[in-house]
């Protein structure tokens, strides 16, 4: 009997696969499933994409695989035609589009079958322990009264970030008994629903028997609705009625930051845990939820832009918010549009797939011209709430106090005064965008690209925004030795200061990716 010849891709730009002789002792691993294989002079962790009984390759030159890592497939089949047909459709190597998938623990190899998380407390004795009797041993003293100030157990990751000699120290706790260590589930623990009651217009309820009637086919659904026009309790309501037939849900949003708010809501309405996916999590968290929802273990997953690829075992609706957000597309490696591969993969499980915006894109206009849509309007804000009040103010001629016009500073001062709160917009952080010589027409450019280096004044750095790059601040022209420089333009920081220097007494809170970087 002829010995099996596996098809193996490991992340690497080559467009092809390579074959290796399959285990003479074991069962054949199916497509889907991850080895260990001999790649050059080292070993690589590979996915097994297909078998065969002939090779290109002589069959003296064939090596065997190394180890196999899962019992079962990692991913499903589904959504290994899914990766399949990305990177004959985006033109990028199969290889590296799998493993963009992957959660980081599972491209190291590690197993895929978290289901709990480890954390760590102050024991009753930890906290009432007279911290001096450590004094020969600051690092543990340290640590222990770390624990003692947080309200919750914690992880490694927070651990990691506190300190990065804590592992040791927190052994030497646990064995006086002075610092414990718990498991909790992954995804955290199911709460009692609470179910507000709704009374949707007739244009929303219109729109959640369109959605609900589709179920169990593929449809595309352009949902269009006003700002405010109450398109996410839609998406609550047909979600809830899928997850109620048995099914989960994929719900796409564009940025991390939308992801809080939309997971509570859920959560809240529910009363069971969402597993979420997004670039801001630990490993350990990602794996959680990626696994959790391949094994059918929860009903609704909800992530930015690459948990389309998360695997679901009972696929039921796929709803992508803010349709024509550019978030959506990956810009760097594996290049995609989240959207698109929405609609793609809605059409391989033959489930309803939705696609809702208030500005949809021009694609997705084209495609409802086409009659490939199906639209869905939402005309009026939910519960009669009145439309803003829209105000152009033109700033030419005007002495703007970075970027702010009198007018905008009037609105805040007349907003502060009645008590309310102000939202400012600003597409810049940092605190300018430029640093110039006025002498001799010097800017800091980047020596690794062509941009700018924008100006953080808070941390004394230039840094470029497109690449990564970084240096000190520079208190002195380069080409002339002007000691005097400007900062052109506004960024966040400045907008910040200019705010306090006009409003000493309001609190002001700048969120941006400095402020908010940190988990937290």
């Amino acid at each position: 009997m002829a010995r099996c010849i596996l098809q193996v891709v490991v992340p690497s730009p080559l467009r092809r696969v390579f074959d290796y002789w399959a285990p003479a002792d074991k069962s054949t691993p199916l497509p889907g499933t991850r080895v260990r294989v001999p790649f050059g002079k080292a070993q690589h962790i590979g996915v097994v994409v297909g078998a065969t009984r002939e090779s290109r390759i002589d069959a003296e030159r064939l090596r065997p695989i190394t180890e196999i890592l899962d019992e079962r497939p990692c991913l499903p089949s589904a959504t290994l035609a899914l990766l399949e047909w990305a990177a004959t459709y985006y033109h990028h190597p199969l290889g590296e589009v799998i493993f963009s998938a992957l959660p980081a623990l599972l491209r190291q190899g590690r197993p895929d079958t978290l289901r709990a998380l480890q954390r760590w407390r102050a024991t009753g004795a930890g906290k009432t322990v007279d911290l001096a009797s450590l004094k020969r041993a600051p690092r543990q003293a340290a640590l222990l009264s770390y624990l003692r100030e947080q309200s919750e157990a914690i992880g490694p990751e927070a651990l990691a970030e506190y300190s990065t000699g804590w592992s040791r120290a927190m052994g030497a706790l646990q064995k006086k008994a002075w610092v414990e260590a718990i498991e909790i589930p992954c995804l955290g623990t199911a709460s009692e629903p609470s179910r507000p009651a709704f009374d949707p217009s007739p244009a929303q309820r219109e729109a959640i028997d369109k959605i609900t009637e589709a179920f169990g086919a593929f449809k595309s659904i352009l949902l269009q609705g006003i700002t405010g026009s109450g398109k996410t309790e839609v998406y609550l309501q047909a979600i809830e009625q899928s997850v109620a037939k048995g099914y989960q849900a994929l719900l796409l949003i564009p940025e991390i930051g939308l992801t809080p708010q939309m997971v509570k809501r859920f959560r809240r309405r529910f009363g069971f845990p969402v597993a979420v996916l997004h670039s801001g999590l630990s490993d350990t968290e990602r794996l959680c939820a990626w696994t959790m929802a391949r094994d059918g273990k929860v009903p609704v997953v909800i992530g930015t832009r690459s948990a389309v690829f998360v695997p679901l075992k009972r696929p039921g609706i796929v709803v992508v918010d803010e349709e024509h957000d550019l978030s959506y597309k990956q810009q760097e490696g594996f290049r995609y549009s989240a959207r698109d591969l929405a609609l793609v993969r809605a059409r391989q499980h033959n489930i309803p797939v939705v696609l809702g915006s208030a500005t949809p894109s021009l694609e997705s206009l084209h495609n409802l011209s086409l009659g490939r849509y199906q639209s869905i309007a939402l005309p009026e804000r939910a519960k009669g709430r009145p439309q803003p009040t829209l105000r152009v103010i033109d700033v030419r001629g005007q002495r703007l106090i970075s970027g702010c016009s009198q007018p905008l500073l009037s609105a805040i001062a007349s907003a502060l005064g009645k008590g309310q709160q102000v939202l400012l917009f600003l597409n810049r952080r940092g605190y300018a965008p430029t640093l110039m010589c006025h002498d001799c027409g010097w800017l800091a450019h980047c020596q690794r690209c062509d941009a700018h280096l924008t100006i953080h004044r808070n941390s004394h750095r230039l840094r470029c925004h497109h690449c990564g790059a970084e240096r000190s601040m520079v208190l002195a022209c380069p080409a002339c030795g002007r000691e005097e420089l400007l900062a052109l333009g506004s960024g966040t920081e400045r907008l910040e200061a200019t705010l306090k220097d006009s409003f000493p007494r309001a609190r002001i809170a700048r969120v941006d990716r400095d402020s908010t970087r940190r988990k937290g």
